[in-house]
């Protein structure tokens, strides 16, 4: 089991209830959507799995290990194994497509050697060869989304977090991005993607975790997905 919820609850400093007693288990090589109206608390828990918030009440585990009694030194370990993907691709503007995706392994220390030769890996994996000194605004926005998610696996991720990563990408480009994200499913790694785009979800057969009001509202196993409209 890589991700487990027990009996979480947020509440904010201004009374808002982001989450009400949710609990889910998540295994590892799993494709999960989650879904739901703003509001519905899916920004809440992806910020928990990265540990930008914390809950008022249960507990939260990530590769076993506990998020809730996880010290601040610890963050920087935990964030190491977490790659986020974000819908308004948060690149650095004045930086190179290459160099965007080795900043997030010189922030953690990598040498220069094993940099040069992950960035070339990952910047082949998301199609984006020849690309390499090219500018954000140089890019679409669909190849911007390729570079945020290399960097986002540049450090070999256990879980990929992806929050709307096709919010402001056209229908075509937006398929061109999940088929990316399922390549990256197949090859082992988690993801858990945060979405609206229900054509997308329909097609893909994946697991879908559906939040209403800060409780889960269904839970439906691919198995079952044809019941659901």
């Amino acid at each position: 089991m890589l991700v487990q919820f027990y009996n979480v609850s947020k509440i904010y400093a201004n009374g808002v209830k982001a989450l009400d007693d949710i609990s889910i288990k998540i295994d590892g090589g799993e494709f999960v959507f989650l879904m739901g109206p703003s509001g519905a608390g899916k920004s809440t828990m992806i910020k928990m799995l990265y540990r930008e918030e914390t809950p008022s009440r249960g507990q939260i585990f990530v590769a076993s290990r506990s998020l809730v009694r996880m010290k601040k030194r610890e963050i920087p370990i935990l964030r190491r194994n977490i790659g986020v993907v974000f819908q308004d691709f948060k690149l650095l503007e004045s930086k190179t497509v290459y160099e965007n995706v080795s900043f997030a392994m010189e922030v953690v220390g990598a040498n220069h050697r094993e940099i040069r030769s992950r960035v070339i890996e990952v910047i082949k994996l998301v199609g984006l060869q020849g690309k390499e000194k090219s500018l954000p605004s140089e890019l679409s926005g669909g190849e911007q989304q390729r570079v945020g998610i290399a960097r986002a696996l540049t450090n070999r991720p256990l879980l990929l977090i992806a929050d709307e990563p096709t919010g402001n990408l056209d229908m075509n480009t937006a398929h061109e991005i999940m088929e990316l994200l399922f390549d990256i499913n197949r090859k082992g790694t988690t993801v858990i993607m945060a979405t609206h785009a229900w054509e997308l979800v329909k097609a893909a057969r994946k697991r879908v975790i559906t939040l209403e009001s800060g409780k889960i509202y269904s839970d439906i196993n691919p198995g079952e997905f044809t019941l659901c409209k």
